[in-house]
């Protein structure tokens, strides 16, 4: 089926799409990632969080989170029963895809970048103070207590909260667009590499795929097929979203970078 961009959604996407081309190019530049290393942090922290509130809603409880600096992360819940365990481990992947749908989302209709800033601010900061710092202290859990973690999402939520503050409303616009596209393309970054992990090649490393494989009997490779499946479903859902509607979007950001002047 044919899909045509909406005119008004146009320069959303053109800015989307420049967000796009900046993240692949910073990639392949030498010593360029350590631009990215914040929002990759940003990312793992989405993450380890999609783990926590899966935890949360099917009834368990979180005993601690933490990031680390190589980008990796760890959860510790209580197990529950096996459909909480299948929600659980799938909440990592699949809750960053999500998250940076979302922010697509929430600029299409309108929804002011500081608002979104500030959201995402405090999502990391109660991320960091109640399951970095706090349910370790509680569970007596002094071996997961990670420094980086608390300075890591301490500084991460101070400079959501800058950019939300001092930057101009177009800065601001761009800099959500660049974040949603930082968590969808890691992502699916991720879980290409968790898919080969999982096949007969793959090196035995641990992931949640293995996890998934522990609990269920079924072969990681088939949780990792699933995961990319779904993950495909939530980012073409949201690009629909996003770049095509068909009554137009309930309100227009007019604060893009990139944004046509208006025809009179």
């Amino acid at each position: 089926m044919k899909l045509n961009i909406s005119r008004d959604a146009r320069p959303q996407v053109r800015t989307l799409l420049i967000a796009t081309v900046i993240t692949l190019a910073l990639w392949f530049i030498p010593y360029a990632d350590i631009l990215t290393y914040p929002f990759r942090i940003f990312v793992t922290f989405i993450h380890e969080g999609g783990h926590a509130i899966a935890a949360l809603l099917t009834g368990n409880s979180v005993a601690s989170l933490s990031v680390a600096m190589n980008t990796s992360g760890e959860t510790y819940t209580t197990e529950g029963g096996l459909i909480s365990q299948i929600f659980v481990s799938s909440a990592g992947y699949l809750g960053a895809m999500a998250y940076g749908a979302l922010l697509l989302v929430l600029i299409r209709r309108a929804v002011a970048a500081r608002i979104v800033l500030l959201s995402s601010a405090a999502l990391i900061l109660l991320l960091t103070i109640v399951y970095g710092l706090w349910k370790p202290l509680t569970y007596g859990l002094w071996g997961r207590l990670s420094l980086f973690t608390l300075v890591a999402g301490a500084l991460i939520s101070v400079g959501l909260v800058a950019v939300a503050r001092y930057a101009s409303a177009r800065t601001a616009s761009f800099f959500v667009s660049f974040l949603a596209v930082q968590c969808i393309l890691n992502a699916l970054l991720d879980l290409k590499t968790v898919f080969f992990l999982s096949s007969p090649f793959g090196a035995g490393v641990p992931t949640d795929a293995v996890n998934m494989a522990n609990a269920t009997g079924v072969p990681a490779i088939f949780w990792a097929i699933i995961w990319v499946g779904v993950a495909l479903m939530i980012l073409s859902t949201a690009m629909r979203v996003y770049a095509v509607s068909k009554h137009g979007a309930s309100g227009k950001q007019q604060d893009l970078p990139f944004e046509e002047p208006l025809e009179v």
